[in-house]
């Protein structure tokens, strides 16, 4: 029964529209996972020996930290993991048995490569463990709960990965923990390196994460199970209406109107909502930077350009797939391109704006620290704003609007013109500041950066025509991409 469910998984992948893309992409990533997987095993063999030459004690060290691993780990599957599914509908009309296909479904989960990559890790550094004198018995307790409380992960985000809010919330504790540890005013380590140095010194503690992956398991597959049934999820749930005019902006016309669309869009839909949180968080990328002095000195422009520009990044890239859901209907219409591009742009000005004010505490650091940010809030505007718009064109994925999940994009936006597009949004304004940096003023430096955005918002007319020619050349295809489901 399960070879027949590969079968079908197989003819379903190479009968879709997209297979000739999906397989070229899946090649690309292909050679991406064999690079971070010889990333992950070299960290794994080295991590012993540069914990000794750092005078730390390997296994206690990697244990202190570990809560922040799975931590980040949860909240990247959250973001990033697509969750196997079967299109059940076919499958309850024949004779396949329930817990077949929910075994089947959950199974598939198991071979991610977020799963299977931590073992790149964690076995070197087991191995290597062992090698150095440490217990075997007690290593090998410590690995099986560790892969234990991956898997835990695993199904904790089959499990929680509908609910909206919970992505925020967790990257709301893993930056809150981190930056109480970092502010020294609470470690949570002291509570939580004890017990995953127990899983290795205590026997039968790894039990614990090894029953609760049992537990968990037991929970998803009944929970699936009960809800596999061909009426499941028809029902559509029921909101009340509530309507939304913004009469103040038809003052601006056919852009009144485009903003419009762009605000209730933001306000109305899960995959909206979730990237606007998303640019929030934005925000605190210049904690990283801005007061560490390990970091480069240029490295604080390229922070400014991200605090600021949070929206830019994460909504303006995926214009114009935002609206591929009446595209067509749309291009059916007497609607101007220049119109259309001059809204969005207006609405990625107006989040920047907003973004750069709210960054103002940032103050904490400094006159300084805060006019690197205005500096690439200028950027952002003159330069980075039309870039995206540029690359909106080339970027041709369909969005489904319902869906919170994959905020950051599918693997069908990925297109050469459109990466070749990223390069002067970051590597221009470093090159900049890093003239001006060389130069030995950085003030200088600065002034180059806001001078390339002052000087793209002045030509922004010319550039405007660029783009709008642009996306007229990718109409059609466009529209054709917009019709792939699969």
């Amino acid at each position: 029964m399960i070879k027949k469910f590969i079968y079908l998984e197989w003819k379903a992948f190479t009968r879709s529209a997209s297979f000739g893309a999906n397989l070229a992409m899946k090649i690309l990533l292909g050679f991406l996972m064999i690079y971070f997987s010889l990333l992950f095993i070299g960290a794994g063999v080295g991590a012993f020996y540069l914990l000794k030459k750092m005078n730390l004690e390997p296994l206690r060290t990697v244990n202190r930290f570990l809560i922040y691993y799975f931590l980040f780990d949860l909240v990247i599957r959250l973001l990033m993991q697509a969750i196997p599914v079967l299109n059940i509908k076919p499958l309850l009309v024949l004779s396949f048995k329930k817990p077949t296909i929910v075994h089947f479904s959950l199974g598939k989960t198991v071979l991610s490569f977020f799963n299977w990559v931590h073992a790149l890790f964690f076995v070197p550094f087991a191995i290597v463990l062992v090698l150095e004198g440490y217990d075997v018995i007690g290593i090998l307790m410590w690995l099986l709960a560790i892969f234990s409380l991956i898997y835990i992960n695993n199904f904790l985000n089959i499990i929680l990965t509908n609910i909206d809010k919970l992505f925020v919330v967790f990257v709301g504790i893993a930056i809150g923990l981190g930056a109480a540890q970092y502010y020294k005013l609470f470690d949570i380590t002291i509570y939580t390196a004890p017990f995953f140095q127990g899983l290795y010194a205590q026997k039968g503690l790894f039990l614990i994460p090894v029953l609760a992956l049992i537990g968990l398991y037991q929970f998803t597959f009944k929970y699936f199970k009960n809800n596999l049934f061909l009426d499941a999820g028809l029902s559509k749930k029921e909101d009340i209406a509530t309507t939304e005019n913004l009469v103040w902006l038809n003052q601006f016309g056919t852009l009144g109107t485009f903003l419009k669309n762009d605000i209730k869009l933001i306000r109305r839909n899960k995959r909206s909502k979730t990237t606007l949180i998303m640019s929030f968080f934005f925000l605190f990328y210049g904690l990283i930077f801005f007061g560490n002095t390990h970091q480069p000195a240029v490295m604080h422009i390229f922070a400014g350009i991200f605090v600021s520009g949070g929206f830019l990044f994460v909504f303006g890239q995926f214009v114009p797939s935002w609206d591929s859901s009446y595209y067509q209907l749309m291009m059916t219409q007497n609607i101007p391109y220049r119109g259309y591009i001059t809204s969005k742009w207006w609405l990625i000005v107006i989040a920047t704006f907003i973004s750069t004010v709210l960054a103002s505490f940032y103050l904490f650091y400094g006159w300084e620290v805060y006019l690197t940010i205005v500096v690439g809030a200028i950027y952002n505007i003159g330069v980075n704003s039309h870039l995206v718009l540029l690359g909106g064109a080339f970027t041709k994925t369909p969005i489904d609007l319902s869906n919170a999940s994959g905020a950051f994009g599918d693997k069908k936006a990925f297109s050469a013109s459109a990466m070749l597009l990223t390069l002067p949004k970051l590597l221009l304004p470093l090159g900049l500041y890093g003239l001006g940096l060389y130069l030995g003023d950085k003030t200088l430096g600065l002034l180059l950066v806001a001078g390339a955005g002052v000087l793209g918002f002045v030509f922004r007319n010319t550039v405007f025509s660029i783009i709008e020619k642009r996306y007229k050349i990718e109409k059609y295809s466009t529209i054709s991409a917009y019709k792939q489901k699969n």
